[in-house]
């Protein structure tokens, strides 16, 4: 590995953990999980939007599970990712809170006898609008995930008019974050502070 790679690598385990400690740190979480929350809906691209991906949040993520039940009030079509043994996200068409229970590492996931159902599988080209999770950002949209690139995958298959919008708590930004060509950027974060708007994809 080159030096330079090296010392990005390093640059980034340092902002991470630092994000980790800071979101396990975050007091309130809940009532300021349902405030980014609404931020989220309340954008006029989730208005316009048929079909919107949310993430089920794992571990000290923004929450967005007590949301969801809400989101399914609002007469979209709800999509949520799940990984597959290749450690792949795949989508899934989420009709009710009773077809998601705890699967592996205790995360809240599609129940597997749903997921292959060819009528619940959704490609990534119909999503209008993308939750993203993260566990560092930059005001202008960098994002680091926890470095096995599934949601890089995903987002570079979104199509170029679905806005990506992530979540996080303010506590996870960061002045910057080591990016490399392939990154992609965000379209607007939203923390309990601000909606934030991204480079994009430009």
């Amino acid at each position: 590995m080159s030096e330079v790679l090296a010392s990005v690598q390093d640059r980034k385990k340092v902002i991470r953990d630092q994000a980790h400690e800071n979101r396990r740190n975050q007091e309130h979480k809940e009532e300021l999980s349902r405030a980014i929350c609404e931020k989220f809906v309340a954008l006029p691209a989730y208005a316009a939007a048929k079909t919107v991906m949310f993430y089920v949040d794992v571990r000290t993520e923004v929450r967005t599970r007590d949301y969801l039940a809400t989101a399914l009030s609002h007469g979209k079509k709800i999509v949520v990712p799940w990984c597959n043994a290749s450690g792949e996200l795949e989508l899934f068409w989420l009709k009710s809170m009773d077809d998601l229970a705890i699967g592996m590492y205790k995360i809240l996931e599609p129940k597997p006898e749903l997921r292959l159902l060819p009528d619940r599988q959704v490609s990534v080209a119909e999503l209008d609008l993308v939750m993203v999770p993260g566990v560092a950002f930059t005001r202008d949209g960098a994002r680091m995930g926890h470095g096995k690139g599934y949601y890089d995958k995903l987002l570079e298959h979104a199509r170029p008019d679905a806005p990506l919008v992530a979540l996080a708590f303010e506590c996870q930004l960061f002045p910057e974050i080591p990016t490399q060509e392939h990154d992609v950027f965000m379209d607007q974060i939203i923390t309990e502070s601000a909606v934030y708007q991204g480079k994009g994809r430009r």
